[in-house]
């Protein structure tokens, strides 16, 4: 049985766009209390978590992205003594404050980690428990609660670095991973399948991705059967011909029925169902290696459920 790493860190917490915010840091709480009690982290690998490096980075995003990042939080802390703003909105549900660049920085040196992990055969698959999440950062642009796009960082990571030539991005989440397709559209060493919630935020052009993309988009009030048939039916011919040697997961537990930020009517027994697909398609082509990365999830409870579903099929628990 292989090892499932974990990959969080204290400066995950310290991002925080202000109370009532449902990107929070009590998410971490959540899933960090979940799986003490359940005893899962017990068999899991904690891992260290480095800060992405500005080379890793821009595989992803524009030098001028993070210096727009960086030069925001510059003048946060600089106007900080004489009573300045404490944040700056970069659109309108999404604000940087003074140690967001930091968590953006140290999520993405999650992913980094993990996959050099799963690579090295330290631990076959990973899940890594960060904030900011990053599917909607697109190379310009950090929207959506986004910022850094950790999902597309680590795939170009090991692409680049650890010379693979094909890995996928699975991305289950009830909004569309929009700025993973942005980074990594026309890449043919990438195949992208994602399904959520449509017409929904990001509001972008859904219907005619690339060909690398596969999207699945689904109305609202679709139930985790359905979900279950089309990944059946459209992910896996698509997952199964491209044979990825790395399979890169964005973790959305947003559409769980329980979750007001969507509309979709999936459980936590429906999660770990897409785990155990995609850990399948892992085990025939991938050497099982698998990298997962925390995205949305906004009821902390159905959130901390969840996860525990999806890292105990990584786990093999």
């Amino acid at each position: 049985m292989g090892k499932t790493g974990y990959f969080t860190h204290r400066d995950c917490w310290k991002h925080d766009m202000g109370g009532g915010h449902p990107e929070c840091p009590e998410r971490l709480d959540a899933i960090e209390d979940r799986l003490l009690v359940t005893g899962v982290g017990d068999a899991l690998e904690r891992g260290d978590v480095p800060l992405a490096t500005l080379t890793q980075i821009h595989r992803a995003h524009t030098e001028a992205h993070l210096e727009h990042l960086e030069s925001l939080s510059q003048r946060l802390i600089a106007d900080e003594p004489a009573g300045g703003p404490t944040q700056a909105m970069v659109d309108p549900d999404t604000s940087l404050m003074r140690f967001t660049v930091l968590a953006a920085r140290r999520a993405a040196g999650a992913a980094i980690a993990a996959t050099d992990a799963v690579m090295a055969g330290d631990v076959e698959n990973a899940f890594c428990a960060v904030r900011p999440p990053g599917h909607h950062a697109c190379r310009e642009q950090a929207m959506g609660f986004c910022f850094l796009n950790n999902v597309a960082i680590a795939a170009r990571h090991a692409l680049e670095v650890h010379g693979l030539d094909r890995v996928a991005v699975v991305d289950f989440d009830v909004h569309h991973g929009n700025g993973t397709e942005d980074i990594l559209a026309g890449d043919p060493r990438v195949l992208m399948v994602g399904i959520f919630q449509h017409p929904f935020y990001p509001f972008g052009d859904v219907e005619y991705p690339a060909a690398n993309m596969l999207n699945l988009p689904v109305p609202a009030y679709t139930k985790g059967m359905d979900v279950r048939e089309m990944i059946d039916m459209m992910w896996m011919p698509r997952l199964e011909e491209f044979k990825p040697q790395m399979i890169f997961i964005s973790a959305g537990f947003d559409a769980h029925r329980d979750d007001e930020l969507g509309q979709l009517r999936l459980n936590e027994h429906d999660f770990a169902w897409i785990t155990e697909r995609v850990r399948d398609v892992a085990k025939r082509h991938a050497r099982g290696r698998i990298v997962s990365m925390l995205e949305g999830g906004y009821n902390l409870d159905a959130l901390a459920r969840s996860v525990e579903a999806h890292v105990r099929v990584l786990a093999d628990l």
